[in-house]
């Protein structure tokens, strides 16, 4: 099941108070980044974010977003404040992006 728009709207007004949150449509499901940084995606209209210490530390429920993949944390609060404190404490623990090459 495809995540619906309306759910990504919700999730970017909780993410807020993150900077430079983008994110990318990846087969009706939707990737999240921060700084550059992938962080989590909404997969049938759940948030979920990488597993790191600082989101195991605030979060308990382990997901899977589709067949095959690792296991993810569900997010399960709904402030704000908390959700950008939680990101940005995950930002220096997840890995820089790959440098693309010019073809």
């Amino acid at each position: 099941m495809a995540s619906s728009a309306e759910y990504l709207e919700h999730v970017l007004a909780l993410l807020a108070g993150v900077p430079a949150v983008t994110h990318r449509k990846m087969m009706g499901e939707y990737l999240l980044y921060a700084s550059g940084k992938l962080f989590g995606g909404i997969y049938d209209n759940r948030f979920l974010v990488k597993l790191t210490k600082a989101s195991s530390a605030a979060l308990a429920v382990r997901e899977t977003p589709y067949e095959g993949a690792a296991d993810m944390l569900l997010v399960d609060m709904e402030s704000s404040a908390a959700i950008a404190a939680l990101v940005t404490a995950m930002l220096p623990e997840l890995p820089e992006p790959k440098k693309r090459r010019k073809s």
